[in-house]
């Protein structure tokens, strides 16, 4: 692991809106979806930055937009020293070849149409990067490295569990050996038994490979086991970003604080004396969110200032930042060091999620 000065990944004040047409015969441009709005972010070269929030705060919407799925409204995009955000088609060729998505839904994001050795071996060929029989060779070796058998090449998608489809859409995101792997909740549609395998093989590859991710989960279990920092995000705006290990002792936001509060423990008398915070009234629209913080209209802290003044996102301990009026744990905080090295994820292996062996292709 690197230090905070090697960025890959560099985000500045990013904002992803989409116009809501309305009038006569919906015509009319009414109004945007907020779905980003200035965001900035930067991931370091060889670490996991975990995103986080609840389901439509803009976490997918961020993804798409670092892989260029979706142009932006406005800010930048700084991949690997280079101004990504507005690249022609063509420019962007070669840096897809380093930045890489794998998908949420392993059922949708494979062609069914395709055997496997065709979907890995795809973007291999897309960009002329080897002939067939080294592709054939590769794909092997790819799908041997994610944990499946090389005559899998030969089948179709609908064979396999969700868990070795997942499997499939990794390998094929390391065909180009990329810098760089956004992944998009990458276990959320899959059984809590697989999801554990899929989150070690993840790690597992980094240290292997020296990859960067951005993952995002709105499971804070699954990302405490991966990430070495965690990003919070609500209703579009990013409200912490934290080291992990500090998040989740110390969180400083209302918000974090709530969604960590969620998060089941293992240990029933610990559990019995936990508070669970519920949060009332429901999230705010994102057409026309509040004024202030975004979180005030949800928050048991809020008093005036948080209705008429939005709070910058200041760093309260050694990159603990946070973007709050009523900041929490302040006076009880042992900072962390952001300077001391990154931990690797294989330190922290997924052992709570209980992995148990995937079932095996339909046998047709």
């Amino acid at each position: 692991m690197t230090g905070e000065g090697d960025v890959l990944l560099r985000l500045d004040h990013v904002r992803k809106y989409f116009p809501v047409k309305g009038g006569a015969l919906m015509q009319r441009e009414k109004s945007h979806v907020h779905a980003v709005d200035d965001v900035s972010l930067q991931v370091r070269r060889g670490e996991t930055l975990g995103l986080v929030g609840e389901s439509g705060c803009g976490k997918s919407t961020l993804a798409a937009c670092v892989v260029r799925l979706f142009e932006l409204s406005g800010g930048s995009i700084t991949f690997d020293g280079r101004d990504i955000s507005r690249l022609s088609r063509r420019a962007l060729r070669p840096v897809r070849r380093e930045l890489q998505m794998v998908f949420q839904d392993p059922f949708a994001s494979l062609n069914p149409r395709k055997r496997v050795g065709r979907i890995i071996g795809d973007p291999l060929r897309i960009h002329r990067l080897a002939s067939e029989k080294q592709i054939d060779a590769q794909v092997r070796e790819l799908l041997s490295r994610v944990g499946l058998s090389p005559e899998h090449m030969h089948r179709y998608p609908y064979e396999f569990s969700g868990g070795q489809r997942q499997r499939i859409g990794v390998a094929r995101a390391l065909a180009l050996r990329p810098k760089l792997i956004v992944a998009d909740e990458p276990v959320s549609a899959l059984d809590v038994s697989i999801q554990a395998q899929i989150v070690n093989l993840l790690a597992e590859l980094q240290q292997e490979l020296a990859l960067t991710y951005l993952f995002i989960a709105h499971d804070l279990g699954v990302v405490r086991h991966v990430s070495d920092r965690i990003a919070v995000m609500y209703l579009g705006k990013i409200v912490e970003l934290s080291p992990a290990e500090d998040f989740y002792a110390q969180p400083i936001h209302p918000y974090s604080e709530a969604l960590l509060s969620a998060v089941p423990i293992p240990d029933p008398d610990r559990s019995e004396r936990r508070q669970q915070i519920v949060l009332e009234g429901d999230v705010p629209s994102p057409i026309t969110p509040p004024s202030g913080c975004r979180f005030h209209p949800r928050c048991r802290y809020a008093t005036d200032i948080c209705a008429r003044q939005e709070p910058p996102l200041v760093d309260y301990a050694n990159g603990h930042l946070a973007a709050c009026h009523h900041p929490l744990n302040l006076d009880r905080r042992s900072p962390v060091d952001a300077t001391a090295p990154l931990r690797s994820p294989m330190d922290r292996p997924a052992a709570a999620l209980i992995p148990t062996n995937e079932e095996g292709p339909n046998e047709q």
